[in-house]
């Protein structure tokens, strides 16, 4: 994150949580003496087209029987997290989850207080297959968002502190420029709106980042977790050795 945009951001909302302190693991590697075999997939598609919504609420892409099993938790406000979608997402879908050896699974991260209305616009629409596509528009588009916050000034954002919390997403959509984003995507402001305004949204992505700090000892993102074990990496160049020592070489 850019220290200037986050600080504007965190004076929006305070989050009904916290995060906890790092703590490092000993030993965090997956490893298998040999690569493992690559798997073929459904006739006329390849694996990165199969999508499905998991029970965590993330959404799942690829060999749903996959030997290795990847979960990204990832905040549309991250900055680190729009470098990797340029990075490493491309060579992660394309190397890895084509290959059948390994699915990968967005799961969103409530950073700071732009991240509760970017992902309920995202998600808006309940359709499980645009949601991974949804997160890498917006991640190219990041940088606007942090320019319209700029723009608005410290003195709308103070305006927006003192609304009651439930009124406080939509009020961010519209200064950030969030509305428009999505209504070019096929979320209609009315849309838009009626999901911002349904507080179970907010709550469930908040009990989603909690479950991520106390299961995983996520601390930032993004966060990679391999069948289970949290790999306290946050790069592609520190992701794919340890991809490859897994496994998927």
């Amino acid at each position: 994150m850019k220290p200037l945009n986050f600080a504007l951001a965190a004076a929006l909302m305070p989050l009904a949580f916290g995060l906890a302190a790092c703590s490092k693991k000993a030993d965090t590697a997956v490893v298998a003496d040999t690569a493992l075999a690559k798997v073929a997939p459904p006739a006329g598609k390849q694996w990165s087209d199969v999508i499905s919504p998991t029970a965590d609420g993330g959404t799942l892409m690829g060999n749903p029987n996959a030997p290795l099993k990847l979960v990204e938790y990832a905040a549309l406000s991250c900055s680190h997290c729009a470098a990797f979608s340029v990075e490493g997402f491309p060579k992660l879908r394309d190397d890895y989850v084509n290959s059948g050896r390994l699915s990968y699974e967005l799961r969103f991260f409530m950073l700071n207080p732009l991240d509760v209305p970017s992902v309920v616009l995202a998600t808006c629409n309940n359709a499980p297959d645009t949601v991974i596509p949804m997160a890498e528009q917006f991640w190219a588009w990041q940088p606007t968002m942090f320019a319209n916050l700029k723009s608005a000034g410290e003195e709308a954002m103070k305006s927006v502190q003192a609304m009651p919390a439930n009124q406080r997403p939509a009020v961010i959509a519209r200064l950030t420029g969030m509305n428009d984003f999505f209504a070019q995507r096929g979320i209609a402001t009315g849309q838009g709106a009626q999901c911002l305004s349904d507080t179970s949204r907010a709550t469930s992505l908040a009990a989603q980042t909690q479950k991520a700090q106390s299961d995983f000892n996520v601390t930032g993102t993004p966060a990679f977790i391999l069948n289970g074990r949290n790999l306290e990496v946050a790069n592609w160049d520190g992701l794919q050795p340890l991809l490859q020592k897994a496994g998927a070489r």
